[in-house]
């Protein structure tokens, strides 16, 4: 009876359901064109810091399209202790783009991409062992620091949308032209007229949509060039040490090992953010699995020349904005990943999308991410305690990267690589208030700050029509007319339908 029940549990999931193979092509079509900017950027970037050949740098993108595909396959379906099974894609992640630029310019005879390959396998590996103290972070975690994170996620996004709005290139003399930022505003119209439209399959691919027919402008206005899509070979197998063997460094895989920290922390919460908004368990086990699966394929990329993997927020914002939960969805885009690795020709022709074009539709996503993590905060209790303070001083510390870039520039190395992520500086943050104020709560005092209870002051009729006649408060308790103490009930001890309003004379009795 119990394996049945327990069978029956793990069908209902809402990740679970499978969409058949023609609606997981387009959606996961449109999750690989909302995280394709970002997965070549990485590669893209590193490879003209390390001064490689425009081939070489081309199999740096190809090799990072396939191990993210082959991530999120592991992710998404998962292995025994590997993979959460919750629809996130997973790419090179940003956090750790200062860091391996800085050990590429080493000076002292430990830096090329042989030492930032060597330093991620390293890091990762030892990111892999101690995610079992990670995994058991889940009861830190309450809506009030996911709804922080999740907000601050979008937040964070925001600036990237821009970015991409006013063409991506801040080299380019077209950076931030009307035309840039009119194609971007035209996708977006299309993303909301499409949305309003009374078909539930047109809305949900709004996205997609938006962005074939914002290319197809950007191709009759001259902006879009496919030109290059024919350059270059069809085929590519990606070969094993490409770049020759990984070295390892002492002190490059010290300065990987807080990306790796910080990887942990972003992808705890990227993985209890998806959970939140397609409304699943997340336990520490499942945590557990997906933290295994992100570090295990940290430690696999280099050996195809890539780096750290972990889950796109901009992805957890698809998810959001087009209500599709299925895990198998994403695990379609993780084949597209791959095949997109193998086939370097279909990576060229998603590459001539305009990166105006994913602006305008990043809006959306990015925006859709804090409106969650905003829904999620209106779940929290503010009464009588001192949430709001850790809301608003979390949010507020999260926000400082994104406000002031070089705010921590004169700090330590390893500090600036864990705060100068908006997203962590605000999950951590959120955790240690919370640990300070609701969970350590010796020195809390008995009326918290105008600030924290700064809501408009209220009685539920039920609590007023149980009081008689003649009761009375004194020092914080409950008295009946001839002086007896009355009990309180906790709000959790209340049942029942609601009493009727209170009459004239129950109401006096509260003066």
């Amino acid at each position: 009876m119990n394996k049945l029940s327990e069978a029956t549990s793990v069908a209902s999931r809402p990740e679970d359901e499978n969409l058949g193979i023609g609606a997981n092509l387009a959606y996961g079509l449109q999750h690989v064109l909302t995280m394709y900017g970002g997965i070549v950027a990485v590669p893209l970037i590193l490879g003209q810091a390390a001064g490689l050949s425009p081939s070489e740098i081309g199999l740096l993108i190809a090799a990072s399209l396939f191990a993210g595909g082959l991530a999120t396959l592991l992710q998404t379906l998962g292995l025994p202790f590997f993979g959460c099974q919750l629809p996130l894609v997973q790419g090179v992640s940003f956090a750790g783009v200062a860091t391996m630029i800085a050990i590429l310019g080493s000076n002292n005879g430990e830096g090329g991409i042989q030492s930032v390959l060597g330093a991620v396998m390293a890091a990762s590996l030892i990111g892999l062992l101690i995610t079992p103290i990670f995994s058991r972070v889940t009861k830190f975690f309450p809506p009030l620091v996911t709804g922080v994170v999740i907000t601050t996620i979008g937040l964070t996004l925001m600036p990237v949308a821009a970015r991409w709005a006013m063409g991506g290139n801040s080299q380019s003399p077209d950076f931030g032209s009307m035309t840039n930022i009119g194609l971007a505003a035209m996708t977006l119209g299309i993303v909301l007229l499409l949305s309003k439209i009374g078909s539930s399959t047109i809305s949900r691919l709004s996205i997609l949509l938006a962005m074939v027919l914002g290319t197809l402008i950007a191709m009759a206005l001259g902006l879009t060039d496919f030109s290059k899509v024919a350059e270059g070979p069809i085929v590519a197998m990606p070969s094993l040490l490409h770049f020759g063997m990984p070295t390892f460094h002492v002190a490059a895989i010290l300065s990987m090992c807080i990306v790796i920290l910080v990887t942990l922390v972003e992808t705890s919460a990227d993985i209890l953010a998806v959970g939140e908004i397609i409304g699943t368990k997340v336990d520490s086990k499942r945590l557990g699995n997906g933290l295994r699966a992100d570090m295990l394929s940290s430690v696999l990329a280099p050996l195809f020349g890539s780096f750290t993997q972990s889950a796109f927020a901009q992805n957890v914002g698809l998810v959001a904005v087009t209500g599709v939960k299925s895990r198998y969805v994403v695990a379609t885009g993780g084949l597209i990943l791959v095949t997109l690795g193998l086939l370097p020709v279909m990576g060229r022709v998603v590459a001539a999308v305009p990166t105006s074009v994913l602006g305008g539709a990043g809006i959306v996503l990015f925006g859709t991410v804090a409106a969650s993590g905003i829904r999620t905060l209106a779940k929290v209790d503010y009464r009588n305690n001192m949430n709001l303070i850790i809301v608003s001083t979390s949010l507020g510390f999260g926000m400082i990267p994104i406000a002031a870039p070089s705010f921590y520039e004169h700090f330590p190395a390893w500090f600036e690589t864990i705060f100068h992520s908006g997203i962590s500086s605000a999950a951590i943050m959120a955790i240690l208030l919370n640990l300070v104020f609701n969970q350590f709560t010796a020195g809390n005092p008995d009326q918290p700050s105008v600030i924290s209870a700064g809501h408009e002051r209220s009685l539920r009729y039920t609590d007023i029509a149980a009081l008689n006649d003649g009761d009375y408060f004194q020092n914080g308790k409950l008295y009946d007319a001839e002086g007896n103490e009355v009990p309180l009930a906790d709000d959790d001890d209340h049942h029942g339908s609601p009493a009727p309003r209170p009459t004239r004379s129950q109401a006096d009795a509260v003066h």
